[in-house]
């Protein structure tokens, strides 16, 4: 099952050292420079600046290196996510497995990722990786774990058998729906987490926030047909705890940066300020309470300032807990 990985961004280089432990692997991506900086020199300087790639990682810049690969690994942004499955048609081995690798909800149709690809390449297995982790700790080796679900199990254990590692743990699961909700839901969340930072809440209301949210997580992603033990695992909370956690997470970068007011031009992509505005408009139509998912979307569009949102989450009436 020979791999190659799409997307030479940190999480794609990263997956790339995971996969080349067994045999060597191709790493598709659209920079000339950084690809002869991984090809010579062992390391991408811009994304994962001093860490020592595998030898086994070969950097290439045309879609046609990949023909032949009978896992692919898509880690590309959401949003980005068509045009490239669309750039991959003509390349790929028929009945290669794609393993969706991002996270994110696309904001023109709201379709999760694997609705995409789908449709843009039917006839493809499937399946979706997601769970709580840095890039440059899976790149450095050090433990991580991991969901991997596909719709078909016996190719979800397959998969999962062909990615782990020594450090790199890989669960099998059937469940591609909860483990795609899960990682699209909790960079929302991970903005409101870093807005309340950035503010300078304090530790109480952060763990609030974040506990709160992730009943908003698991309401909606039920919704929309997502097993609960899902949203309770690596996929969901796992991953919620991780991307709340500091500015490792660019979505909880970008939230602190609009808690403190500071410019958001220069800020990596961050996946969540796509997702807001489609997980709000799907909590609505499905009847779904979500005021924290809510105010980030307010928040993004421009018509809820960060103070007046803090003040409206903590006027809402008083209930019980369940």
């Amino acid at each position: 099952m020979s791999v190659a990985v799409v997307g030479g961004g940190a999480w794609g280089t990263a997956l790339a050292t995971v996969a080349a432990r067994e045999e060597p692997v191709r790493l598709l991506l659209r920079d000339a420079a950084i690809a002869d900086a991984i090809n010579r020199r062992r390391e991408n300087p811009a994304y994962l600046p001093g860490i020592v790639l595998p030898v086994g990682i070969e950097a290439v810049l045309k879609p046609t290196a990949i023909g032949g690969a009978g896992i692919v690994l898509l880690v590309t942004p959401a949003q980005t996510l068509r045009a490239v499955c669309r750039m991959l048609a003509p390349h790929l081995s028929a009945g290669a497995a794609l393993v969706l690798c991002s996270k994110g909800i696309e904001r023109d149709t709201g379709l999760f990722a694997s609705a995409v690809v789908e449709a843009e390449l039917p006839g493809y297995p499937v399946a979706v990786l997601s769970g709580p982790s840095f890039a440059s700790d899976v790149a450095a080796g050090l433990p991580t774990a991991v969901t991997l679900a596909a719709r078909d199990a016996a190719l979800a254990d397959a998969l999962a058998r062909r990615l782990a590692g020594p450090a790199f743990r890989v669960y099998a699961g059937t469940d591609v729906l909860g483990v795609e909700a899960g990682g699209a839901l909790k960079n929302v969340l991970a903005i409101a987490a870093g807005a309340s930072a950035g503010l300078g809440l304090g530790a109480s209301a952060q763990a609030a926030l974040v506990t709160r949210g992730f009943v908003e997580l698991t309401r909606l992603g039920e919704a929309l047909g997502a097993d609960p033990r899902t949203l309770v695992g690596l996929s969901g909370l796992g991953d919620l705890v991780l991307t709340c956690s500091g500015t490792q997470s660019r979505n909880f970068a970008y939230g602190l940066a609009l808690g403190r007011g500071e410019d958001l031009s220069t800020l990596k992509l961050a996946e969540g300020v796509f997702s807001a505005g489609v997980a709000a408009r799907l909590a609505t139509e499905r009847g779904i309470e979500a005021p924290i998912i809510q105010a980030v979307a307010g928040i993004l569009d421009g018509t809820l300032p960060v103070a007046d949102a803090v003040a409206a989450l903590l006027a809402r009436p008083l209930k019980r807990e369940f």
